[in-house]
């Protein structure tokens, strides 16, 4: 079933064995501090195995603390983090799955500093931010390129740049965040210039190592960025040599607006931005949000919306996803439900690990139990 789903895609050097790939999900399952322990290698091998041909990790911190989103962000700030790494790199590949890491710098979205980091001064959720030196944003460049050398040290096959979820690059890159009046903020070119910098260092330190890049094509808010102007920057990173593009809308200010809640709970929902980048670029784009079924993806790939189908709280809601609608078997799917109410989202909110609410009660009970046992670094 599903013949194109199921083809094979080349990425640059890399054949992937088919059109599934593992989207970045944060969880809170890593150690406190941020380093890989032995149930976030369970919980990766189950990915691996679903069937899919790339996991995603998600996202390591190039900046500890000032870089990252919670205390349990997986790091790639410091050489301390490569064996973890390396271990978790090996349990994916093992599995018959290409290993990618995701590399982010949070910006105004960190959680450790009362003096967080972005473009201009910005007030986040009642906590304020200050406007970056250029020193500061040349460190950024430096520990993103640092960053992605631990990666290609660790093991991985890709690494991921993520300029999306509001984080720092997208904060550069957004009319709404960046007011700055130098040469990064300004005029779309002069926004996307961080960006673009940070992805040009990455491609020197990995070398031929594919780089993709985590992509915000809209905002979700009226004064926000929006298709048009991501479009153009869509352009510039397929001419720089991007490996792939990973679609997305939205961040953490939009997501919790009522009518985008109803949106984010549609089928394919963000399919749409998908396509309108597809069309600018001459790159593998990926496609998410709640693509749950078989024939909606298929459908994406043949009717050119998306090269690649990505899928997150899908996959961890049933890791045989991929094999049950490869076999006709997706009437026995457990899927991902938004009547929850995004319940893993609300406790990863509050710095708890998240469990998924459609899993069976046995299921939970055990991940839960081996959640609450201390772990030990990898």
């Amino acid at each position: 079933m599903y013949p194109n789903l199921f083809s094979e895609i080349q990425i640059q050097e890399l054949r992937l064995k088919n059109r599934l790939i593992m989207a970045p999900l944060y969880l809170a399952w890593a150690n406190e501090g941020g380093l890989v322990n032995d149930v976030l290698l369970e919980h990766y091998q189950l990915m691996a195995k679903s069937g899919v041909a790339m996991v995603v990790v998600e996202n390591a911190s190039v900046d500890h603390p000032l870089g990252s989103g919670s205390n349990r962000t997986l790091r790639a700030d410091t050489d301390e983090a490569i064996p973890g790494l390396a271990r978790l790199a090996e349990t994916i590949k093992a599995e018959g799955a290409l290993a990618c890491l995701q590399i982010n710098h949070a910006g105004r979205f960190a959680y450790a500093s009362e003096d967080s980091l972005a473009p201009s001064d910005i007030t986040t959720f009642g906590r304020p931010s200050r406007s970056m030196t250029t020193d500061e944003i040349n460190q950024v460049i430096a520990q993103f390129a640092a960053a992605a050398g631990r990666v290609k040290a660790a093991g991985f096959d890709m690494v991921e740049v993520h300029g999306g979820t509001g984080y720092l690059l997208s904060q550069f890159f957004s009319p709404r965040t960046n007011q700055r009046d130098d040469a990064y903020g300004g005029s779309l070119e002069k926004r996307q210039r961080l960006p673009l910098e940070v992805v040009e260092k990455v491609q020197e330190a990995v070398g031929n190592m594919p780089v993709g890049y985590r992509f915000l094509a809209d905002e979700l808010l009226p004064d926000g960025l929006q298709l048009e102007d991501s479009c153009r920057f869509a352009r510039k990173l397929s001419e720089r040599g991007i490996a792939y593009i990973s679609v997305m809308g939205g961040t953490y200010e939009s997501w919790a607006l009522p009518e985008i809640i109803q949106q984010c709970k549609q089928p394919g929902h963000m399919l749409n931005l998908a396509a309108g980048i597809r069309k600018e670029v001459q790159v593998p784009v990926v496609g998410a949000g709640r693509i749950a079924t078989g024939a909606l993806a298929e459908e994406a790939i043949v009717t050119g919306k998306a090269d690649l189908i990505g899928l997150a709280r899908v996959l961890w809601a049933d890791p045989q996803w991929p094999e049950k609608v490869r076999t006709g078997r997706e009437d026995t799917i457990n899927h991902c439900k938004p009547a929850c109410g995004d319940s893993c989202i609300r406790m990863i909110t509050k710095v708890r690990p998240a469990l998924c609410a459609s899993w069976p009660f046995e299921k939970k009970k055990a991940w839960r139990a081996k959640l609450t046992k201390p772990q030990l670094s990898r």
